[in-house]
């Protein structure tokens, strides 16, 4: 650990020199490469090129280096560019701009991915995938130095004497964390300023959430002591220990017949289980472990990281490459990870597991220089066993969710009004619009949604829902027909307000059953498009159809208009699923659990007796599911998405 900071410190040395030179003398080096530039051979260059460990640096025709890159072997690596056609539209366009090389060499490939990130956060070039990081973590941290010990928020240099438990992916996870601490172990969290002057107890004291060290009297130190061991214990991850240790002490107090002190030690086992149960995984003597997910949508890019200390769940962070964002091109999760892990822990602590949903090329390299940082062994893993699967399918959900919001962010809301009123020629911005959407299960309780956003936001209040009889079980056409037929009627009738643009979800097929009614209705001047589902119906790929475009409207993946349409048929989905599920609960007369494939009658009876009640059953998470004897975590993932929907 010592030897490679030693190195680090040298490389960002040399860099550094390396720009006062440029500095002091600009005007010659311009010339200088320059001319360079302007006599630079790639087949000579090439021929002559080192094969040791570097890094290489590719500047465009005015001198602004566009791609920085490492590599075991310089001149293999950098002759792959030339020598080979590339499938990547990235990669192929900064080829064609490269209009001169330099390199660095280096002993080791490790110090090449040193001085690689130092480069790439220095100079930002075009073609890397760079991501904004230059922030500190949250820690708490325990004054164990102190007679009476205190817990505390910290961010910053770790100069204090005492212990640190993090990192905290955000204030908010701490402040969190120590208030639900403050309510079961009674530990000081005031400054040292107040404790050494205070003569009476405070506010804190009086409301049980501190038990009063800075008054004689109220603690005895060793009371007081056992609280902060028991905090310790949690904070590292000891909760399953804790509470057995409670547990004995509760049945003690029982048994000497003193319930006051009992129930006390049974509020604190509560409290603990509560806090236990909002975590994902619960396993005492867990090492420190991050996981990783990656989601994209749009030609965006999305990293989710979930922090877990000690077998808990401490909170998620997400992360938005600037450079892929900006080149709006598809990247490569393997290639996108790997720069986030070399970027982000550059920078911060390096956690004994890395969990990641795959197993990356530069695998022995990045596993190597995490555990040359953390000074002791680091293992990157992928998901196999079903525990491990779970967490990775939850930052993957995490990502995915928090990379909608993020492509819904990007632009306002009348800019995508403005965007999809170009992209169907409408005469007028489509402030009013409508989206219907069907849902059954196999052909039964037909219900059709209708949602409503104005101004280019869901207008709840507006919603309607239409169940639909008299059809053919799982007629879709007939269903969009009706839900169509009754709802433009009625406004006709009524003399209510017609939408600026109705969307249906579907293909022509449901087109045609729109401009059926409409023609119907004499209602042809309203503005209709429909969305068909793209090749292997994957999100941004979807083709929209007007009754006077057949051929198809094939937006690009980032334009905001398509994530205007995308956004008001997932909410139509939404409503639509939701919606059929209440009317199929009001027409069952057996148990909802027996429409779940692979729940059989002794499964169902230990889910019910374990929980008290079906409704139990709904609310319940996958973890505590998973607890009931008979329900693998397959099983419970099942359960609560026939319950919960998929994210």
């Amino acid at each position: 650990m010592t030897q490679v900071n030693h190195k680090e410190k040298r490389l960002n040395s040399d860099v550094q020199e390396t720009d006062l030179i440029s500095a002091e003398s600009q005007h010659t080096l311009d010339d200088t490469k320059r001319k360079a530039i302007e006599a630079f051979d790639i087949n000579a260059y090439l021929k002559q090129l080192t094969e040791r460990p570097g890094v290489y640096r590719m500047y465009n025709a005015e001198g602004k280096i566009i791609y920085v890159g490492k590599a075991k072997n310089l001149k293999r690596r950098v002759s792959s560019y030339f020598k080979k056609s590339h499938d990547e539209i990235k990669t192929s366009r900064m080829v064609t701009q490269i209009a001169y090389i330099e390199v660095t060499i280096t002993d080791t490939e490790s110090e090449a991915l040193i001085l690689e990130n130092t480069l790439i956060k220095r100079y930002k070039p075009k073609y890397n995938i760079l991501f904004r990081d230059d922030k500190s973590y949250p820690y708490i941290f325990v004054s164990t130095a102190k007679a009476f010990p205190s817990l505390s928020y910290h961010r910053g240099a770790k100069r204090r004497v005492g212990k640190y438990y993090g990192p905290f992916p955000n204030a908010a996870a701490v402040h969190q964390t120590l208030q639900a601490l403050q309510k079961i172990f009674p530990v000081r969290q005031c400054a040292e300023s107040v404790f050494n002057h205070r003569s009476r107890p405070c506010l804190q004291y009086q409301i049980k959430r501190c038990s009063g060290p800075c008054v004689d009297g109220l603690v005895t130190k060793q009371e007081y002591d056992e609280d902060v061991r028991h905090t310790l214990m949690f904070l590292e991850g000891k909760s399953f220990d804790v509470i057995e240790e409670l547990g004995h002490k509760m049945e003690q107090a029982s048994e000497a017949l003193e319930f006051e002190l009992a129930a006390a030690y049974r509020d604190k086992i509560s409290a603990l289980r509560a806090i236990q149960s909002q975590h994902l995984i619960n396993q005492p003597g867990s090492k420190d472990m991050d996981v990783l997910a990656i989601s994209e949508q749009a030609s965006q890019v999305c990293v989710c990281l979930m922090m877990y200390r000690g077998g808990n769940l401490w909170g998620s962070e997400h992360f938005f490459p600037k450079q892929v964002e900006r080149l709006g091109e598809s990247a490569d999760a393997d290639a996108v990870l790997s720069a986030f892990i070399a970027q982000h822990y550059e920078a911060h602590p390096v956690p004994a597991i890395l969990l990641l949903p795959m197993k990356l090329s530069e695998h022995s390299l990045l596993q190597k220089w995490l555990t040359d940082k953390r000074g002791s062994q680091v293992k990157l893993q992928h998901p196999v066993q079903q525990t491990a699967k779970g967490l990775v399918q939850l930052a993957e959900t995490n990502a995915i969710t928090s990379l909608k919001q993020h492509l819904g962010q990007k632009a306002t809301q009348q800019e995508r009004l403005v965007a999809l009123q170009e992209a169907l020629a409408l005469s007028r911005m489509p402030e009013h619009m409508e989206c219907f959407d069907i849902s059954h299960t196999q052909g039964a309780h037909t219900v059709a949604s209708c949602v409503v956003f104005t101004d280019g936001v869901p207008n709840t209040q507006l919603y309607r829902k239409f169940n639909i009889e008299g059809i053919q079980p799982g007629d879709d056409y007939a269903a969009m027909h009706q839900a169509l037929s009754r709802r433009y009627s009625r406004i006709k009738k009524e003399g209510g307000a017609l939408p600026d643009l109705i969307v249906v979800d579907g293909g022509k097929g449901q087109l045609n059953q729109a401009i059926e009614v409409l023609k119907t209705l004499e209602l042809e001047s309203v503005p209709l498009v429909s969305v068909a589902k793209g090749e292997g119906r994957k999100a941004g790929l979807e083709i929209l159809y007007t009754p006077y475009n057949e051929e198809g409207i094939d937006l690009e993946a980032d334009d905001i208009a398509l994530h205007l349409i995308n956004h008001i048929r997932d909410e139509a989905h939404r409503f639509a699923i939701t919606s059929h599920r209440t009317r199929r609960g009001k027409a069952q007369t057996k148990s909802a659990l027996e429409e779940i494939e692979g729940i059989g009658p002794k499964t169902r009876k230990s889910l019910l007796l374990h929980f008290g009640g079906l409704n139990e059953v709904k609310d319940a998470s996958v973890n505590e599911l998973s607890k009931v004897k008979g329900v693998s975590l397959d099983k419970a993932q099942k359960i609560y998405d026939f319950f919960h929907g998929s994210a």
